[in-house]
């Protein structure tokens, strides 16, 4: 029985940070890479009228969401989570993107307990809701908030957005090989004896 559960972000966790980079690219004629991103707000990478990036995103969200990559590591590990720990998906996406969320992970083969779009990055009462154990996130501030909240350990995937000073109980991490590992320590499985 899976008396443990995970609450993780999706973008920027499971998919890659980068995702969204190629079409902001193309669509806003810019050379964007990882590092140029050094706030969570990507308006503050280009020069670019904030309602316009907004109008044009709702727009390609579905598309985009569609066409992100996995981070490398992901599935696999989540794969061999998914016998221990229920995984519960809490995303800031909003509902109207739900279908094309599941599927993604359908696609991509990505196994889940749950979804849940929240529609606003504030995710600690959903986290509170479903009683997770640990979450894993991409945003600095979600992931301190969730911490000091719940007083659960939070995974926070490394990102040149997210280098602010972070406290004990916030983990910072560079791929899912070194969550993993951080995992088995935290939780310990204890293999029953034949």
């Amino acid at each position: 029985m899976r008396s443990l559960r995970f609450g993780i972000d999706i973008d920027g966790t499971v998919t890659c940070p980068t995702s969204l980079l190629p079409h902001i690219n193309e669509q806003f004629g810019c050379n964007l890479v990882l590092d140029d991103i050094k706030e969570y707000d990507l308006t503050k990478a280009f020069t670019v009228d904030e309602k316009n990036f907004y109008d044009w995103y709702k727009s390609a969200e579905p598309h985009i969401y569609k066409t992100s990559p996995a981070q490398e590591y992901a599935k696999d590990i989540l794969t061999d989570w998914q016998a221990q720990f229920e995984l519960y998906y809490i995303s800031a996406r909003g509902h109207h993107v739900y279908d094309s969320t599941l599927n993604w992970f359908k696609q991509q083969e990505i196994p889940y307990d749950h979804i849940e779009l929240v529609g606003s990055h504030y995710k600690i009462e959903t986290a509170k809701k479903f009683g997770v154990h640990a979450f894993f996130e991409d945003k600095h501030d979600n992931a301190v908030e969730i911490h000091k909240e719940l007083n659960i350990p939070v995974i926070l995937f490394d990102t040149p957005y997210n280098r602010k000073p972070i406290p004990d109980g916030v983990i910072r991490v560079s791929d899912w090989q070194e969550a993993n590992k951080w995992i088995k320590q935290l939780f310990p499985i204890v293999e029953a004896s034949i």
